[in-house]
């Protein structure tokens, strides 16, 4: 197996941030013109944090849905040629995509160091990527 470069996952990784970015954006507009209209600081409060909770939910599912697909891969991953697996190669299931987007949190809570962590590694992990057992390789 051939491990995706660093660069290559960034580029992917910023792809995938814009897409997502627009999905936040109109849902965070739509709950806020809603609670705007009915002048409820209240609402507006509720609408801020459901928006928060909301983003949080695609941003997981976008991931994990797609990594988890026939592709293994989002929409900037294949732009870049790249997937993701597991261990051995195969495609991962729902659930270990599920977690690998979830910990993705954690990589970037940590100023970012765990998506950094791919440069250096042997296998080119993330720490999202031992978190979850999986591998991001050269999709052909």
């Amino acid at each position: 197996m051939a491990y995706s470069a660093f660069w290559r996952r960034l580029v992917a990784y910023i792809i995938d941030g814009i897409i997502i970015g627009l999905i936040d954006t109109i849902i965070s507009f739509v709950l806020g013109f809603v609670a705007a209209i009915t002048g409820s600081q209240a609402l507006i409060t509720i609408a801020t944090l459901l928006s928060l909770i909301i983003g949080l939910a695609v941003f997981i599912a976008y991931f994990a849905y797609q990594e988890s697909s026939e592709d293994q891969a989002t929409i900037g991953k294949k732009a870049m040629g790249i997937k993701v697996v597991d261990m051995n190669g195969n495609r991962i299931p729902l659930k270990t995509a599920a977690i690998r987007s979830a910990s993705k949190i954690l990589s970037a809570a940590i100023i970012y160091i765990g998506f950094i962590m791919a440069a250096f590694t042997q296998q080119k992990q993330a720490l999202h990527d031992i978190i979850a057992k999986t591998l991001v390789i050269d999709a052909k």
